[in-house]
Formats: C-alpha cells, sequence, structure tokens
C-alpha cells in the first residue's frame, strides 16, 4: 500500500514538473539558481540583464527537464517493484540515484533549489527502503558546514570597523596572488576575531596533514600554498560530506572523483582517502589551470561548474578575472576564493595574526600490510594492538565492518608495527578469512535489497547465483551470496572500477541503456588519451564512457570504444577520431568558451591547427609533467627543441609536436 501510494505521489509531481517545463513562460526562477547581480556595481546592466534573463528562463528549464526525467525513473522503479521485478527496480533505482549525482554535477549551484531538494530526499528515501538502510542519513558531517553557513549568509553585524592586517605581517610571495580587498578582510575577521577556534583545529590538524600534502603538490608540480584550500573545502577532515555529497578532505563529487581515478562503492570511498585525494585534487587543479591560465579562476572552477562560471564572466563583460566576474557568482562562491586567501594568509603567519601553533611532531605516516578480502576490522585492530577506531582512522576509506572482498587489501598501520601485526594476523582464525560465497540466513523484515547492500552485491547477482530465488523470501531461508572473485557477478556494480573484470562482469555493464535519439559513433583510443579527454571530446560524461564501453579508468592505445551522441549531430561527431591530439584541444577550448562547435568542420580547413604547438613553460612545470599534459614523450620534447638535459625554466617557449 505504501509503495502504491507512493507511486501516485510521484506521478502527480512528474505531471506537474513536465506540465511547467513545457511552458516556458510561467516558469518561477528559483533565485539561488540565478548569478548575482548589484545594480549598484553592474555598468553593462541593460544589455546583460536581457541576455542573463533569457539564459536563466533556459537553465530553469532545463533543470526542469532533468528533475522531470529522474522523477519518471523513479516512477518505472517504483513500478517494477509493485511488479515483483526487484532485478529491474535494482537498475532504476540506481539510475536515479546517478540521475541526482550528475546533476548535481553539471550544475552544483542546484543543491539551493527547492524542487531538488524535494527530488534528492524522495531518490534518497527510495534507495533507503530497497536496501533496507534504516540509520538516519547524515546530510552533513564535519564542522567545515556549519562554518560555511555562518560565512556565506549575508548577516554581517560581527564585521568590526576599520580592520587592519597585524602591523609586522609579511606576505610571502606566492604563486596565487595573496590579495587584500574588503571580501578578503571579511573572512580574516571571522578567522580571527569572530571564530579563532575553528581557525585554531585547523592549524593543529595542518600539522598532521600538511607535509604529506607538500609532497604530493610538489610531485605533481602544483603550487604548494594550494594545500591550504583544503582547510576552507573540509576542515582538514577526511570524512567529511556535504549536503550535496562531496566527500573527504578536498570535497570531490563521485563523477569528479571517479576521473581521477577515485573508487566510490558500497565497500571503498578513496575520496576519504587522505594520499589518493590529495594527489587527484593536485591533478585537478593544474587541470584547471591549463584551462584559465589564472589561478583565482581556477579556484572559482573547483567550486563552481564551468558553465556557472562562464556565466558569470560573460554579465561581466566578458573579461576572464574574478574579482570582475564577482558581483555576478553565486553566494557560495562569492565567498570562496577570499576564504581560500584569508586562510592561506594566516596559515602562513600564525603567529602574526595571534595564533600560538604547538609542534606535535605527529604526522600523516604509517606502513601497510597487504590483508585478506573481508577481513573484519575488528579482528585486525586486535592483531595490531590498537584500537578499531584508530585502525578506521588509519583507513578512513573503508566504510564498512571489513576489507572489501576480493583480492588482497593494502591496510595502513602505525608506523613500526608490522612484523608484530603479521605475526598476529596469521593467527586470525580462518573461519575468519575471506571465501568465494557466502551462506546468509534470512532473519525477520530483511528483504534481498538488504541482503545485497550488506555484502556488497547486487540483487541481479542473488537471481543469476539462486536457481528460483523468488523475490519473496522468508526468515530462516538460505541464500548464496557471491562475495569474491569467481563469483558470477564478482560483486556486480560495487566492484572497483580500476580492477580489470571478467566478461560476466563487462557484460553486465554493458547493459547500460543508451540515451534516446542518439547514434552510437566509435573512436580509437590514441597515444596519451584518458577517458577523461574521450568524454570531453564527445560533450559526454567520463561515467558514461566507462558505462557504455564496460571499462575501467583504464584504456590502451589501439581500443575501439562505443560512444552514443545526438543523432544530429553524429557526422559532427564521426570527425573526432580522425583529428590530431592538436585539434581534439581546440573542440575542448571552443566547447569551453561556448562557442558552436557542431559548425566545426576539420577537412581542407586551413585555420585548423597543425601538429604543432606551442607552449610556455611555467613555474613548477617539468619536462615530464608538460609530456603528460600533451600525451607525448619526454625525449620527443627534447628532439623538438634540441634540449639534452631535462632543465627548463619559466618563460621558455617549448615546441609541442603530436
Amino acid at each position: 500500500m505504501k509503495q502504491t501510494v507512493l507511486l501516485l505521489i510521484t506521478f502527480f509531481a512528474l505531471h506537474s514538473l513536465h506540465a511547467q517545463a513545457q511552458t516556458s513562460g510561467e516558469i518561477e526562477i528559483p533565485s539561488k539558481l540565478l548569478p548575482y547581480s548589484n545594480p549598484l556595481t553592474d555598468t553593462n546592466r541593460d544589455k546583460p540583464v536581457m541576455e542573463i534573463s533569457a539564459e536563466r528562463s533556459e537553465l530553469d528549464k532545463e533543470v526542469l527537464r532533468r528533475i522531470s526525467d529522474i522523477y519518471r525513473i523513479q516512477v518505472l522503479a517504483i513500478d517494477a517493484q509493485v511488479q515483483g521485478d526487484l532485478v529491474q527496480a535494482e537498475t532504476y533505482i540506481n539510475r536515479a540515484f546517478e540521475g541526482i549525482q550528475t546533476l548535481m554535477t553539471d550544475y552544483p549551484e542546484v543543491q539551493n533549489n527547492r524542487r531538488f531538494a524535494e527530488l534528492y530526499r524522495t531518490v534518497m528515501a527510495e534507495h533507503s527502503e530497497f536496501y533496507g538502510i534504516t540509520e538516519a542519513r547524515r546530510e552533513t558531517e564535519g564542522d567545515i558546514f556549519e562554518v560555511q553557513e555562518e560565512l556565506f549568509s549575508e548577516q554581517d553585524d560581527w564585521i568590526a570597523e576599520g580592520y587592519a592586517l597585524p602591523d609586522n605581517l609579511t606576505i610571502n610571495q606566492t604563486d596565487v596572488p595573496l590579495v587584500q580587498n574588503q571580501h578578503v578582510n571579511r573572512h580574516l575577521m571571522y578567522y580571527t576575531l569572530r571564530r579563532p577556534d575553528v581557525m585554531e583545529r585547523w592549524l593543529e590538524r595542518s600539522e598532521y596533514y600538511f607535509p604529506m600534502m607538500k609532497e604530493i603538490f610538489a610531485e605533481e608540480g602544483v603550487p604548494q600554498e594550494l594545500i591550504h584550500l583544503s582547510m576552507i573545502e573540509s576542515g582538514l577532515v577526511p570524512t567529511a560530506r556535504s549536503w550535496a555529497s562531496a566527500v573527504g578532505l578536498w570535497q570531490f563529487i563521485r563523477a569528479t572523483g571517479a576521473v581521477y581515478g577515485l573508487e566510490v562503492n558500497w565497500w571503498v570511498d578513496e575520496r576519504r582517502d587522505p594520499v589518493k585525494s590529495t594527489r587527484a585534487a593536485a591533478q585537478h587543479l593544474r587541470d584547471l589551470y591549463d584551462i584559465w591560465g589564472d589561478w583565482h579562476l581556477s579556484l572559482a572552477n573547483y567550486n563552481l561548474s564551468p558553465r556557472g562560471l562562464r556565466r558569470a564572466i560573460r554579465a561581466a563583460g566578458g573579461v576572464e578575472d574574478y574579482w570582475t566576474a564577482y558581483p555576478y557568482l553565486p553566494r557560495e562562491t562569492r565567498g570562496y576564493v577570499p576564504g581560500y586567501i584569508a586562510a592561506t594568509m594566516i596559515a602562513m603567519n600564525p603567529g602574526e595574526f595571534g595564533f600560538e601553533v604547538e609542534p606535535t611532531g605527529r604526522t600523516y605516516q604509517y606502513d601497510i600490510v597487504e590483508v585478506d578480502g573481508l577481513m573484519p576490522l575488528e579482528d585486525l585492530a586486535k592483531a595490531a594492538g590498537i584500537s578499531l577506531q584508530e585502525i578506521k582512522d588509519y583507513n578512513p576509506e573503508l566504510l564498512r565492518w571489513a576489507t572489501p572482498p576480493g583480492d588482497k587489501y593494502p591496510l595502513k598501520l602505525p608506523v613500526g608495527i608490522q612484523d608484530e601485526f603479521i605475526a598476529a594476523y596469521q593467527e586470525i582464525p580462518k573461519d575468519s578469512r575471506a571465501s568465494e560465497v557466502a551462506m546468509h540466513t534470512v532473519s525477520s523484515g530483511e528483504t534481498l535489497g538488504y541482503i545485497a547492500r550488506r555484502y556488497g552485491t547486487s540483487v541481479r547477482a542473488l537471481y543469476e547465483t539462486n536457481e528460483g530465488l523468488n523475490s519473496m523470501i522468508h526468515p530462516g531461508q538460505r541464500i548464496v551470496v557471491p562475495v569474491a572473485p569467481g563469483s558470477q557477478e564478482q560483486i556486480a556494480t560495487n566492484r572497483p572500477t580500476n580492477s580489470s573484470g571478467s566478461s560476466s562482469g563487462q557484460s553486465q555493464r554493458q547493459q547500460v541503456q543508451a540515451p534516446a535519439n542518439t547514434t552510437p559513433v566509435t573512436y580509437t583510443v590514441k597515444s596519451g588519451d584518458t577517458v577523461g579527454h574521450v568524454a570531453e571530446w564527445f560533450d559526454v560524461r567520463a561515467w558514461q564512457v566507462r558505462s557504455w564501453n564496460g571499462i575501467s579508468n583504464t584504456i590502451r592505445v589501439g581500443q575501439r570504444l562505443t560512444v552514443h551522441v545526438p543523432s544530429q549531430h553524429a557526422d559532427y561527431f564521426k570527425q573526432i577520431d580522425g583529428l590530431t591530439y592538436a585539434q581534439k584541444q581546440e573542440v575542448e577550448r571552443r566547447q569551453r568558451s561556448g562557442e558552436n562547435i557542431y559548425a566545426l568542420r576539420f577537412e581542407g580547413d586551413t585555420t585548423t591547427p597543425s601538429d604543432e604547438i606551442r607552449y610556455t613553460v611555467r613555474r613548477n612545470d617539468t619536462l615530464g609533467s608538460i609530456a603528460r599534459r600533451h600525451g607525448v614523450s619526454v625525449s620527443a620534447i627534447q628532439r623538438a627543441n634540441n634540449i639534452n638535459g631535462t632543465t627548463i625554466y619559466p618563460g621558455q617557449s617549448l615546441i609541442i609536436r603530436r
């Protein structure tokens, strides 16, 4: 009865949204979705306001269409449960879940939309109901979000007049300009006068994490002062989780994290891994700087979608400058760069701002020991001679009571106890170790969805493993659950995307339905290509490329990928496979600048970039990082520029040949 009522409610909500999406003149435009406009500072107000109004209307309709589509999938999910088809229901439930994640990826500001908030609750409620999740879902986790709510509010009654920087402050030379203005001063006052306790906690945590972060940022060729961005992202809490499901020290959403190899499944969330997420953040920041060539804009893009940032820049007259676009940015992004600058100033000069940092000598270090899959963390903690909480603190990416099923897992342990742990580990009883299948005895109130979630597998895998299994199960019934390599499903959609799967696992992922009104085109992988590159060139999402081809983030030269593109533009996308790398870079550039890429024709186009480009060396660049960025070898750059060693200098012009 409850499912039928929910089905009717969802249907009427969907019908209402669909009607609004079709009626362009009567759509209410949520103000939180729109660029901020200040009539006192908008000197080009008349024309931009007209253009922005039309753009707002199109944006609002697009968001409504996406919300409508996800509601439609919800209806199908509930209807499949009514019909007893739990396999199909699971497919729809996960598609709806992915849909809201993708919508937040494409339009981060949508989280302030009331309709999206209702959709989010509906999708998460159905997901919890299907998988038997009884614990309350936390909307946020971490003290940073209380700070952000206060800082991003419009309440400024606590601001002190005439605030000035300390007299003896020395601003170090940095690659990211540490400007001072009224916006930065507001954050400085907050951290030093209103909530110094917040900055004190961050400075204490920075002693622990910053040495590791500095090392990684140096390896990736990214300005080391950018490690301070983690302060305003998460407050340096690895388990921090935002309302929009951004997670970890660097607050990656699932889709962006996947582009940089961060695995997320029922067992593991590598966005919470301090080392892996820090390297991903450094690479992401470097990629953003390659796009904008300006660190303030790159930081804004870290917080806001490229579409939203471009919209603010256009509203500001087209000048690619953060402070010029500032009045047109969403409220959160207006506070983001000033917040970073203020936190960096204080962290680099804590004494001058009145903070006393007592060195603890504790830094984020560990030893690694490979252990079996499905090893209970409680047993591993006992073998290590530490508490269960300590082993979770060393391995914050682990989400469940045990290590993930499958191959060996690299468990992080305190430095110096490796030998003692290995000796104790060998004594753990065999029945506590992993097996290929588990026998589960059904308890009262359990569902197939709950059992699948409990073991990190899928309802489909349970049906395939248990012949004659019915959707109605009863207490005492015994069910075979596949939990390790060798089973038919190999933990289904929860298996890591960076592991090489069997044919059965790949065929399952390839069953993802292609979008309507699309045509499949083929692309052959070239040297230096990544899944993220291919997604950019074909104007799709990286997760779609992986899903359509049943692959992970790893692709090989010569591999043929299928990409589904809008049928009306199929002829354009068929060109991509034959383009040079420089030509594909031009496609990316034009996409990001909002140009009509579908009009591009490369055959006989004398304006098309050749295989040779000029690159100006920037600070912290290395030949290795430049070669990686352009998909060539170090030796190729050396030959093209008559360089014998690896020494390069900022401002040097290099020829890059593909």
